[in-house]
């Protein structure tokens, strides 16, 4: 992996927020917490803080690809320039899950260092981006995960590493594990980007034609990274043990979020 490939921002935007129930905006616009502005504190959506996190890395340009109908986002984010990022919008294709929502990026990604974030999730250190990259450069693994602990094991994809951090398996919301820690952001090279691409095209293969077409469950993200790893890629990680990682899409947590981040003093 080289340093001087492009990076660029991933940001699955198309779910439908169903754990939340009726919202009156699209559930990455939730505020939580303030943000400063010349004529005092301004409520801060969710997905800011994901926005904030890849510019500190560096990452300059984003891809958010969304579901039909969450026109608010856009209007909201608009190209980005107030963000200091260059932002675009694509629309997800095929309704089977994050990966194939990540995959109608392929034609704009391909080639580059891609940063995978999750729009509703906060997550602790503010520098985690960085962090990764350093890795996926000095290791030249395919992919790199940023580990965080598991406060809810049963609805997370829960990672088993190395003290050099390869990852050996990812187990897919076990009901019991005795792993501890979870991925909630990732980087990686065109090699899974290639990967990815392939083993979602092979799925459909498999499926048959579109008419027929019987696809029996949501496909996730970690599967494909495990698949990868059972392909011979090699997928590290870096381990925040001390960090923490909020998925605001159920309301317990978007409570706590509002609570935590509402609490940060606004300078």
């Amino acid at each position: 992996m080289t340093t001087e490939l492009p990076i660029v921002g991933l940001i699955p935007a198309a779910g439908l927020a169903q754990r939340l129930g009726p919202l009156p905006c699209s559930k990455e616009l939730l505020p939580v917490g303030f943000a400063p502005s010349p004529s005092g504190p301004r409520p801060k959506p969710v997905c800011l803080y994901l926005l904030e996190r890849m510019t500190q890395a560096g990452i300059e340009r984003a891809f958010l690809v969304l579901r039909s109908g969450k026109w608010d986002i856009p209007a909201y984010l608009g190209d980005g320039e107030r963000l200091g990022m260059r932002l675009a919008y694509l629309l997800m294709n095929l309704p089977y899950g994050a990966p194939y929502t990540l995959d109608q990026a392929y034609a704009f990604v391909r080639g580059c260092v891609v940063a995978l974030g999750f729009p509703d999730i906060i997550f602790e250190p503010a520098d985690a981006y960085r962090q990764l990259l350093e890795r996926l450069h000095s290791t030249g693994a395919d992919v790199v995960l940023g580990l965080f602990p598991a406060e809810q094991p049963q609805s997370s994809d829960l990672v088993a590493a190395a003290a050099d951090g390869r990852v050996a398996r990812i187990e897919i919301k076990p009901p019991q594990s005795d792993l501890t820690s979870c991925w909630m952001i990732a980087v990686w090279g065109p090699s899974f980007t290639e990967f990815l691409h392939g083993y979602l095209a092979e799925r459909e293969r498999r499926a048959g034609p579109a008419a027929e077409r019987s696809l029996d469950r949501e496909l996730y993200i970690g599967e494909v990274i495990q698949a990868g790893i059972e392909a011979g890629l090699h997928v590290n990680s870096v381990a925040f043990p001390h960090g923490s990682a909020l998925d605001v899409g159920t309301p317990s947590n978007l409570q706590r979020a509002v609570r935590r981040y509402a609490a940060d003093e606004v300078q």
